[in-house]
């Protein structure tokens, strides 16, 4: 083997043999994700449909206009049940999902194969980007057919619809992973994950204008990612005149985008340093 054969060997070693078998990984993992999932009727309507059922059943019941606008309430609670899906799909579903991997022995077996273990988050990614896009489809197509409820009207209104739903995913998604190293095993993880799930999209702005909500609980919402998401979906389906009742007076996109970066990190960060791949109670 000549010098510029040995210097050059590492590099096509990774370009040819690590990034490759990543990405054949990749794909089948978020195909077995995404097979799994859709075909899992539980995983179906807790994580997928239970959006759908909200907006159908407070849609039907709440009418008027939000007081001090001239905003439909529904059209403001669809903003808000947007950023529930999101969160149902990306982080509680997510959540609760690993918890049963990990007590069935799932992911410590996948460790222990030789399939990269980045594969095994980039295929939970996959399968939550999808089912996020599929659910915020079915809201949209539902509020709008039912509740005669506008389309986002502007091209900046079509893109600002996307990265906050594209990065609210991402960031769900990274908490939610790693929240699962809170829950000890899969028949309480329902029980640690949904109260979380519930409490902040009451505190949020989802069931309830935001800006009549206490300032204790508002200021307590503007922790965590529900509270701008929601914000941001507002910015995308509520006219502009809705800012007089926003509590900053506008629609504070660059903070949006903050915020959910920070998240998005930190969430990284944690599951880097706390996930586990076995449960020790599996052997």
């Amino acid at each position: 083997m000549s010098v510029t054969d040995s210097v050059h060997a590492p590099g096509r070693e990774l370009g040819e043999g690590l990034l490759p078998g990543l990405w054949r990984a990749s794909v089948a993992r978020s195909s077995v994700e995404l097979k799994s999932f859709f075909r899992n009727r539980q995983s179906l309507v807790f994580t997928l449909f239970f959006p759908v059922i909200l907006l159908v059943v407070f849609g039907a019941i709440f009418t008027g206009k939000v007081e001090g606008t001239q905003t439909d309430f529904r059209q403001v609670f669809m903003a808000g049940i947007v950023a529930a899906g999101v969160m149902s799909t990306a982080f509680s579903g997510l959540a609760i999902n690993i918890a049963i991997e990990r007590d069935t022995g799932l992911i410590s077996r996948l460790a222990m194969t030789p399939m990269p273990k980045p594969a095994y988050f980039i295929g939970k990614l996959v399968k939550v980007v999808v089912t996020t896009v599929v659910e915020t489809v079915l809201l949209l197509g539902i509020a709008v057919t039912a509740f005669g409820l506008p389309w986002p009207s502007t091209a900046h209104r079509w893109f600002t619809l996307a990265w906050v739903l594209t990065l609210g995913t991402v960031t769900c998604a990274l908490a939610g992973i790693a929240y699962s190293a809170a829950i000890p095993n899969s028949r309480s993880a329902a029980a640690i994950v949904t109260p979380v799930f519930m409490v902040l999209q009451f505190i949020s702005g989802v069931f309830y204008p935001f800006h009549q909500l206490p300032e204790w609980m508002q200021n307590t919402a503007a922790l965590f990612p529900v509270k701008w998401m929601a914000q941001g979906f507002r910015s995308v389906f509520l006219p502009d005149g809705f800012t007089v009742v926003e509590p900053a007076g506008g629609w504070e996109l660059g903070r949006i985008a903050l915020v959910l970066g920070l998240w998005a990190v930190g969430g990284l960060l944690l599951t880097a340093l706390t996930f586990g791949w076995r449960n020790a109670r599996v052997r």
